[in-house]
């Protein structure tokens, strides 16, 4: 359905308007979903910090049952490791440090004994460069306290946050304009189809014929 299509003469001020609308939003939402991702992933750098012994023992075994811990492991040094430094300070494979990154895995066919020792230069890094400032328990045999834990889980998730935070805003970017878009149809008699149950255009066709 083209909406103001035959109208070239108001676009320039709907986009004004769009414009207009979306810094509003940011103003007032954009950080509050910063900080709502920002509290998931904090709970998530607290169960990171404790599968490791809070970074005291960071084992191979441990990796290979949690990659997806890896990006928290990075962002828990000093200074913070990207991808490819990590792979060449490390000197492991680029597909390991890639699948476990992306994937979420260990690459499928890398055998589990060249897996771990690739694992243990990977830990071995991570430990050497835990930033002692945010982990302020390294060097101690106490073990650190839930305040402690939270606010070094804290600084670590917003530094994981700080590095995807244009992929969150445009997230709930769209989810706000998707809601305005089904307000804006609904108003008009229009009524969403539950998912699934929409006809597909090659039915629509095979049924014209």
């Amino acid at each position: 359905m083209p909406v103001n299509l035959d109208k070239p003469q108001i676009w320039k001020a709907d986009v004004a308007q769009s414009v207009d609308m979306y810094n509003s939003w940011f103003m007032d939402f954009a950080p509050v979903a910063f900080r709502q991702t920002r509290v998931r992933v904090t709970v998530n750098v607290e169960e990171a910090l404790k599968s490791t012994d809070f970074l005291r023992d960071i084992e191979p075994a441990t990796l290979r049952k949690h990659p997806e811990i890896l990006p928290t492991l990075r962002m828990s040094t000093c200074p913070p490791i990207a991808v490819d430094r990590l792979i060449g300070l490390s000197g492991v494979s680029k597909s390991l440090v890639m699948c476990m990154e992306a994937d979420k895995r260990l690459p499928p066919r890398m055998a589990t004994a060249d897996a771990d020792a690739q694992l243990a230069k990977i830990a071995a890094i991570i430990e050497r460069m835990a930033d002692p400032d945010i982990f302020v328990w390294l060097g101690r045999e106490a073990v650190p306290t839930e305040v402690e834990t939270h606010r070094a889980a804290t600084i670590v998730a917003d530094r994981l946050c700080g590095a995807v935070a244009n992929p969150i805003i445009r997230n709930a970017q769209e989810k706000r304009q998707l809601a305005a878009i089904k307000a804006w149809l609904e108003a008009r008699g229009y009524t969403q189809l539950v998912e699934g149950s929409q006809t597909k255009c090659n039915q629509a066709l095979l049924a014209f014929v």
